[in-house]
Order: C-alpha cells, then structure tokens, then sequence
C-alpha cells in the first residue's frame, strides 16, 4: 500500500495542541483592515480551535486519526 500524503495547504494552515485539539487562525485578517476597528482586528489576531463539525474532515485532511 503506497503512504498517505498530508495535505499541503492544511499542514500550514493547521497546528496540533498539546491535548491533541487543532488550533487554528481567524479570517478576514489579511486585508482591507481600515474598515475594522481595533477591537475586531485584535480578537482577529489570536488563535482558535477547530470546531466539532469540522475535525473530522481537518483531521483527514492532516492523516490524523
């Protein structure tokens, strides 16, 4: 059986935390940052966590199981 690649782009996007949760960046922090305000684009900054819904899919994604 030939290996299973992990996905480029979601090895990137996606780190492991010590408890084995995924974190994660938030959108919309890349550009047009004028219209936000400071408080938006603070909260912006910092980490989150994958959602329930969507860990099977980036655990798939990065060969997790």
């Amino acid at each position: 059986m030939p290996k299973v690649k992990t996905n480029s782009g979601a090895k990137k996007r996606f780190a492991l935390t010590g408890t084995g949760k995924i974190k994660r960046k938030h959108a919309y922090h890349s550009h047009i940052l004028t219209k936000k305000t400071k408080k938006q684009k603070r909260n912006l900054c910092k980490m989150g966590l994958v959602h329930s819904s969507n860990l099977t899919s980036v655990k798939e994604l990065l060969c997790l199981r």
